[in-house]
């Protein structure tokens, strides 16, 4: 018995099959490929940037208070030096293409991820005598040249830490509450977060950033009793960046305008109650004192 090649249609009808089949295959593959895998971070596609080597140094070595396990994260290095590899050879020209939120957040992220790598690079820390006199011994501030003379590659570029953060951060963004976002590897600082900031949730993370800051008592704090509202010094140093988008209409005080931005900024990160008391302004304002103990994990 021989066998008979197909009619026309029938062959038709057999090749349509047989590409549907392979789409549904490619698109299980890339489906699969999407999706987490057990013990890895969910991919970040709507990034511009690939985070998922961040996202797991992060998750792995940064607890949910935003203290560093600098032990293993120095002794597991690799998903952090992948993040600093990638950073390295972005391409400027599609950097400046991307949206507000997405540059933003990966300027952010590069600033506490360089952050991180200069730690590592140095830990256990060494302390100077005479930082030292001045400084926690186990703290950035025992590193010489910590923001302005040790540089990190930057889409091609060698930067420093205040490049990133005076030059880039502040000058090009305008938005006050990267301060709330970048981390210096202190006590002092806001918590580092154990995730990367992503333009699709950048105004939400920044966001809950701003409320974790306002809700620790060494960096702000109302004292009704004493009618005192003490504040971190981080307002002290950056309250100017606040006034465009917080400056009051009214109320927070008799301050000049850049501790009453900080003021309004602050009562829209905390109680019903206490942002009144705010508002209210029947108060006198202090600066707590920045710790620079290193945020690291015991």
């Amino acid at each position: 018995m021989t066998r008979r090649r197909p009619s026309v249609p029938t062959l038709t009808r057999l090749l349509f099959v047989c590409m549907m089949a392979l789409v549904s295959v490619s698109t299980n593959r890339a489906t699969a490929n999407d999706a987490a895998r057990p013990g890895e971070p969910a991919n970040t596609a709507a990034s511009p940037i690939d985070y998922a080597a961040y996202a797991a140094a992060l998750s792995t070595h940064v607890s949910d208070d935003g203290f560093v396990d600098y032990t293993s994260l120095k002794a597991h290095r690799a998903d952090l030096d992948q993040f600093v590899k990638q950073l390295a050879v972005l391409d400027a020209k599609a950097f400046n293409a991307w949206p507000e939120a997405d540059r933003l957040a990966l300027l952010i992220n590069a600033y506490n991820a360089f952050t991180l790598r200069l730690i590592i690079d140095h830990y256990p820390i060494k302390s100077g005598f005479f930082a030292s006199l001045r400084f926690p011994r186990n703290s950035i501030r025992q590193i010489g040249g910590a923001w302005d003379k040790v540089t990190f590659n930057l889409m091609g570029r060698n930067v420093t830490l205040e490049h990133i953060e005076h030059e880039m951060l502040r000058k090009q963004y305008h938005e006050p509450r990267l301060h709330m976002a970048i981390n210096c590897a202190s006590v002092g600082c806001p918590p580092l977060r154990n995730e990367p900031f992503t333009g699709d949730k950048l105004d939400e993370q920044l966001d809950a950033q701003s409320g974790r800051f306002m809700a620790t008592a060494g960096k702000f704090r109302i004292d009704r009793k004493a009618g005192v509202v003490y504040l971190s010094p981080i307002f002290k140093w950056f309250g100017d960046d606040f006034v465009a988008a917080y400056k009051p209409a009214s109320g927070f005080g008799n301050g000049g305008e850049a501790l009453r931005a900080v003021l309004h900024f602050a009562s829209r990160h905390v109680g019903a109650s206490d942002a009144t008391f705010l508002s209210e302004g029947r108060y006198d304002t202090a600066w707590l004192d920045y710790d620079w103990t290193l945020n690291e994990r015991k």
